[in-house]
């Protein structure tokens, strides 16, 4: 597994400097070609529709071109962080900007974003959701923290649990892994025995065959989520990878557990694959 084309969100609302600058260090590590994507719609209330046609087709005209002129700044921002560094392409979109990552989901082999609002989705229109791309994009999702944590990091925890998702995110993440100094393998359990040892120790040995020297460590937790945010901050980890899970409700993804803890984590780095 290798990453030849990365796909970085900006929010048209933030800063894109630290997210451009970690995406670029990314790239440039692995040999990847970045990809820019800022996308957003523009929107009118129920109120404001309620105008007559004439305003409401004005301010609708007037919100493209604001939209436009501020992914001109954003665009020009990008290409000045970005040139000379790595090899790169600019897109942008005019729909909401969660589409349109997962359309150009299939151009990237990981997907790198911000998530100020954690599991929470701000402004559709504006803001991509992570809870949905990671679900729907068919790619792992590396969500950079608030923190000022690096982006290769140099400190993984490898969230373990003998499922689908977990071994996808394991294999997903083996280049991010392969620049780390420190990866550790961990697993929550109340009543820790042989079986979940075993697991451990198979992933260990799997990351070895390829080139990451990694080791085991077991918690034994009543509270699986609790057990893992206790030794997330003991190990002053950089980025915890782990699979995502979640399921729909009324046409909108519910998550518990990790998922939720992860997401909500805005101060880390965090790679999920489904």
């Amino acid at each position: 597994m290798s990453y030849r084309s990365i796909l970085v969100n900006l929010d048209i609302d933030r800063p894109v400097k630290q997210i451009t600058n970690a995406a670029v260090d990314l790239a440039s590590q692995v040999g990847a070609r970045l990809i820019g994507l800022c996308a957003a719609q523009a929107f009118l209330s129920p109120f404001a529709m309620q105008a007559t046609s004439y305003a409401a087709t004005s301010a609708t005209q007037q919100m493209y071109k604001d939209i436009e002129e501020r992914m001109e700044q954003i665009h020009a921002e990008f290409r000045a962080l970005t040139a000379g560094r790595v090899e790169y392409e600019w897109r942008p979109e005019m729909a909401a900007p969660t589409e349109a990552i997962l359309e150009a989901a299939r151009a990237a082999d990981l997907i790198v974003m911000t998530a100020a609002e954690g599991a929470r989705s701000g402004d559709s229109c504006r803001t991509a959701d992570p809870a949905t791309v990671t679900l729907r994009a068919g790619r792992p999702v590396l969500v950079a923290g608030s923190g000022k944590n690096p982006i290769p990091a140099k400190t993984i925890v490898v969230c373990w649990k003998d499922t689908r998702e977990a071994r996808r995110a394991v294999i997903d993440a083996i280049p991010l892994l392969s620049l780390a100094k420190d990866v550790t393998v961990v697993s929550v359990s109340s009543e820790p025995d042989a079986s979940l040892r075993k697991s451990n120790a198979d992933v260990v040995s799997y990351l070895g065959r390829h080139n990451v020297k990694a080791r085991s460590h077991i918690s034994k937790s009543a509270d699986e989520t609790i057990g893992l945010l206790q030794f997330v901050d003991q190990s002053g980890a950089d980025l915890i990878v782990t699979g995502a899970y979640g399921h729909s409700r009324l046409r909108e993804w519910v998550f518990g557990g990790i998922t939720r803890f992860v997401l909500d984590e805005t101060s880390r780095n965090r790679f999920m694959s489904s």
